[in-house]
């Protein structure tokens, strides 16, 4: 598997959410490209892929990982977590997800916050085996 950070938008990336949003059963169209380039340049955004089995596969799956200061520490969120129906099972949202929990503790976070839609069953099962902890409604929390 091939987890890499996105750093330029390319077509491939725009119709990798074309096709990976809705999936999230969302009512929000897939963004723009021009939603995409402020991501991707965002300083406190970091944009994950992951491609299965290896870098010249298709986009299988996307997460955006947020850090930010605030006056107490740094802060890191996970969100739009979201693996293509066709290849889901295959371990492919748990290793985006370890990748962004390390990610977010070399930046210095001392924890991660997620929401979840409690109808996303596995996705909730896979945040709670990675360590996640429910803090409140949809809301998890992964303590460092």
């Amino acid at each position: 598997m091939f987890i890499a950070r996105v750093s330029a938008v390319t077509d491939e990336l725009i119709g990798a959410f074309e096709r990976l949003i809705p999936q999230l059963k969302l009512t929000v169209p897939p963004p723009s490209r021009r939603e995409i380039e402020a991501l991707v340049s965002s300083k406190s955004s970091i944009l994950l892929i992951a491609r299965d089995p290896d870098e010249l596969a298709p986009i299988a799956g996307v997460l955006t990982l947020i850090v930010y200061r605030v006056p107490t520490g740094i802060r890191a969120r996970v969100e739009d977590v979201v693996v293509d129906e066709s290849m889901r099972g295959k371990g492919i949202g748990e290793v985006l997800m370890r990748h962004a929990l390390s990610m977010a503790r070399e930046a210095g976070a001392d924890g991660v916050a997620l929401t979840s839609n409690p109808r996303r069953e596995a996705a909730n099962r896979l945040y709670q085996r990675l360590g996640f902890k429910p803090w409140e409604t949809n809301l998890y929390f992964y303590k460092f």
